[in-house]
């Protein structure tokens, strides 16, 4: 078991150690990001499965805070509701999920990040296709050879791994990347008074 452990965290920091190849990826990755939200846009993401969920995560990140008490910044999961998810599965088929909700809720200046460890996932490939119709720039956080969306999308960051865990990993720590070079870009030292609980 311990070396089930040990193997699995050396494997981790491996792939994560690789990042450092990327910096420029990622740093333009955030200068658009900071770009969208100074000029008044918003973010939206997508992903299925654990990428939904790092979809949501991020989302709370700018809406909320990441490390600073702020401004709050406009982002969006898509596919977090319900009653749009069962209606839009049921009448439309799942695989229009997210380009249908970018269809309502996307504009042209915004940017749509979606989260997928394989790169090929109809639906996410629809919602990229939509958004860029609209004018929307796309991100692609990927894995593996980045699939069909490496193709697709604006900007593409593909970690380099075929482990779905190992990817998702990364996805989140270049998730909190991310939302830390915002607050610093748009925010600098400023911390806001927190007026909650």
């Amino acid at each position: 078991m311990e070396t089930v452990i040990s193997n699995a965290i050396r494997e981790s920091i491996a792939v994560k150690t690789s990042l450092l190849d990327y910096t420029n990826q990622i740093a333009a990755i955030a200068k658009k990001l900071c770009e969208c939200f100074s000029l008044g846009h918003k973010v939206l993401l997508c992903g299925n499965g654990g990428s939904a969920a790092d979809s949501m995560h991020l989302e709370g990140e700018f809406v909320c805070r990441f490390m600073k008490y702020r401004k709050a910044l406009p982002a969006i999961a898509l596919g977090t509701g319900l009653p749009t998810v069962s209606a839009v599965g049921n009448d439309l088929g799942f695989v229009e999920l997210f380009s249908r909700q970018i269809e309502a809720l996307a504009a042209p200046g915004d940017v749509l990040i979606t989260i997928s460890t394989s790169g090929n996932s109809d639906n996410i490939i629809r919602a990229a296709a939509k958004a860029k119709e609209m004018g929307v720039y796309t991100v692609g956080l990927l894995g593996g050879n980045g699939g069909k969306l490496a193709a697709l999308v604006d900007r593409s960051l593909i970690i380099p791994s075929y482990v779905t865990a190992r990817i998702q990993e990364c996805h989140i720590l270049v998730g909190h990347i991310l939302c830390g070079i915002v607050e610093a870009e748009m925010f600098g030292d400023e911390i806001r008074e927190y007026k909650g609980l």
